[in-house]
């Protein structure tokens, strides 16, 4: 076996008294007291080999092993290559290796050291696994809390939560039954970035203290909104036809190595973040089962602490209905600070409608009929209008029970906006219209002196 560091998580096992009473022969000035540690550590599943090392002094001519607080030793050993410690091998954990081991060694300068430390070891596989679950999800809100259910069809007396990597002892509970299993529930939060990684859980009974059960499935609680939310795009847009390619990219900031995309399921908690290198994801050819609405998430790699939500993305499938119709009210060619009615209609009993301008960047309008009675048909209202109005325009329709499938494109209507006349800059219908009709107003003229500008400067006279 090698030597390795003691790791902190299992070293802090339980925190036990030293050795009291005749089994300590120590005499004033003796040698100083050893350090024990197991490799690869305290907790070892049976059958599987260990060590327990004993570090003392370069003087020490002999290592002594203490079992279960007895005077006897149950092992002894040299020093290692003239180094200052010695291993004891286990060839195979078993109930009868487990238990509270001590070391000791002795000097021919100073005699007997007192006793190490005492270092608990456990044996796991005994019993069957627990099943360990998180509530209300796996995924937490920083500041939030989720409580972890460890629990057995098989008599547990108590229940022990460890987390992979963790620097603390395992935490314990007494097992209580409910619904004819042993449980113990453990509260986690409120939780920070810390808290994010793999959690397992065991059982033992007391008769048998340091015989523990197999481990837990492994649980991966992950901590969101720790760091600044992405953004999520769709390429080529989120309208798109069935059978289409679509990719959604995750977009962040620098330093970002690892996104996840997340679909919602309706009433259902976020289970699970599948991590991935790539801020792209490819959705390949959709069908209606690629409809809904998406986030994303970044983060770093080889942590569990992501960022918060980006804003929710709603991919529409189109093609799913027969196409409405659409119209304007009253007409497709509209006066500059007039308002225009486009009228989308479906000859099926769909209940949402929604209106999309060609080229804008914009999610599609949606009006939800209040009494789906026929006709079936939505009433967008545009205005008053500018130039920015102009341009192509389709509708389509859907049921609210599949809200992301959507009907075929409506025929285009083009909406054409008649250039205003002077008479259109009277203070009437510029305090009709609005403010943004006054600031279009204002930079129009900010515009004309500016491009005269040039000429007055140079007929001014030179000093």
């Amino acid at each position: 076996m090698g030597d390795r560091a003691r790791t902190p998580t299992l070293t802090a096992l339980l925190c036990l008294g030293l050795c009291r009473g005749p089994c300590d022969q120590v005499q004033a000035g003796a040698a100083p007291k050893p350090s024990i540690w197991a490799d690869p550590g305290p907790m070892v599943s049976r059958g599987s080999p260990m060590t327990i090392w004993c570090q003392g002094s370069l003087q020490a001519d002999v290592y002594h092993l203490y079992k279960d607080r007895v005077s006897k030793p149950l092992d002894t050993e040299a020093p290692q290559n003239s180094s200052k410690k010695a291993g004891f091998s286990i060839e195979s954990m078993s109930t009868h290796t487990a238990g509270l081991y001590q070391c000791a060694y002795h000097s021919r300068r100073k005699g007997w050291s007192e006793r190490s430390d005492p270092l608990l070891l456990v044996v796991t596989g005994v019993y069957p696994a627990p099943s360990l679950s998180a509530h209300p999800s796996h995924v937490v809100t920083s500041g939030g809390n989720v409580s972890l259910s460890c629990s057995s069809e098989v008599t547990g007396d108590t229940f022990y939560l460890l987390k992979e990597g963790g620097a603390g002892p395992p935490r314990q509970m007494q097992s209580r039954t409910f619904r004819g299993r042993w449980q113990a529930v453990f509260s986690v939060g409120p939780m920070n970035a810390s808290h994010g990684g793999t959690y397992r859980c065991y059982y033992n009974s007391s008769s048998y203290p340091h015989t523990w059960s197999y481990p837990s499935n492994p649980l991966h609680l992950e901590v969101t909104g720790v760091y600044r939310e992405p953004s999520l795009s769709a390429q080529p847009g989120s309208l798109v036809f069935s059978g289409d390619n679509l990719t959604l990219q995750c977009r962040s900031g620098a330093g970002f190595d690892r996104f996840a995309l997340t679909k919602d399921e309706g009433l259902t908690s976020l289970q699970h973040l599948h991590g991935q290198h790539s801020p792209y994801f490819p959705l390949g050819h959709v069908s209606h089962t690629h409809g809904g609405q998406y986030r994303c998430y970044s983060g770093h790699n080889l942590s569990h602490a992501w960022s918060a939500p980006s804003d929710p993305l709603d991919i529409l499938i189109v093609g799913m209905y027969e196409k409405p119709s659409i119209s304007a009210q009253p007409g497709p060619s509209v006066s500059w600070g007039e308002k225009v009615i486009l009228q989308c209609r479906s000859e099926i009993s769909l209940d949402r409608f929604h209106l999309s301008k060609e080229g804008s960047p914009a999610a599609p309008q949606l009006l939800r009929l209040q009494d789906a009675a026929v006709p079936f048909q939505a009433s967008f209202t545009i205005g008053p209008v500018t130039s920015n109005h102009e341009g192509n325009y389709t509708c389509y329709s859907s049921d609210s029970t599949f809200p992301y499938l959507l009907s075929l494109p409506s025929d285009t209507l083009e909406l054409l906006v008649s250039a205003p006349s002077p008479q259109d800059y009277t203070v009437e219908n510029l305090i009709r219209m609005g403010g943004a009709a006054l600031i279009l107003v204002v930079l129009g003229i900010l515009l004309f002196q500016a491009r005269d500008s040039p000429g007055r400067l140079e007929d001014a006279p030179r000093r």
